[in-house]
């Protein structure tokens, strides 16, 4: 079993907060943060896997010290920490307007760029997400001509490092309105998103827009 401490300093939950920022992190590597060790035989990341597994609606942030310690591996220490952080996170955001918005599906891609439909030129659109696909930030990294969209993984990933993003979806508009991806989209698709493995920034879609269809690569079996 492969320890916490064995990993590269980019992999490490702690490390990867410091370099990219919270937001680019998952919940269960927030969580290790929190409970920062594991116990015999189970690293702090298999331990907060498992524990949102069994809470899958966030029930356990109202759960009390006593609820909490009945979870294996999950002592009086650990859970007063989750407690504490978890109150001080609502006292915090009482009084915050409602959140960022989440695209978690083709529809709610398209309802962030639906400005595309009308477009006599390819625009090319990146949303910017955090760990919760939450949008961040929304970007015309490109704007083509009427056959084509010159893109380069600089312009799409530079906002991406800016935003401490932890995943994007690409967008486009086919003008002529037919949504059928071209070879040169295929490749592209391809190359921004190895482009992104290597900075640990994942594509998740590329969604191409035509006046009343749209196809999403993810579902094609392209990504």
């Amino acid at each position: 079993m492969v320890k916490v401490r064995e990993l590269y300093p980019i992999e490490r939950p702690r490390e990867r907060l410091a370099q990219l920022g919270p937001a680019a992190l998952k919940d269960e590597e927030l969580l290790a943060i929190l409970l920062r060790t594991g116990y015999r035989g189970k690293t702090v990341l298999d331990l907060a896997s498992g524990f949102l597994r069994n809470y899958p609606d966030g029930r356990w942030t109202s759960l009390s010290v006593r609820e909490l310690q009945r979870v294996k591996g999950m002592g009086v220490s650990r859970a007063a920490t989750l407690i504490a952080a978890c109150e001080l996170a609502k006292r915090f955001t009482k009084d915050t307007p409602g959140g960022l918005p989440a695209v978690t599906s083709p529809e709610q891609v398209i309802a962030q760029v639906s400005e595309l439909r009308e477009k006599k030129q390819e625009h090319f659109i990146v949303l910017y997400l955090n760990a919760r696909n939450q949008v961040l930030r929304k970007e015309t990294v490109s704007i083509g001509t009427l056959s084509a969209s010159l893109v380069h993984p600089r312009e799409v990933f530079a906002p991406a490092v800016e935003a401490r993003a932890a995943a994007v979806v690409l967008t486009h508009n086919h003008p002529s309105g037919d949504p059928t991806p071209s070879p040169e989209d295929v490749t592209l698709t391809r190359r921004l998103s190895d482009a992104g493995k290597l900075l640990g920034i994942e594509v998740l879609d590329h969604v191409i827009l035509g006046r009343e269809r749209w196809i999403s690569l993810k579902h094609t079996g392209v990504l």
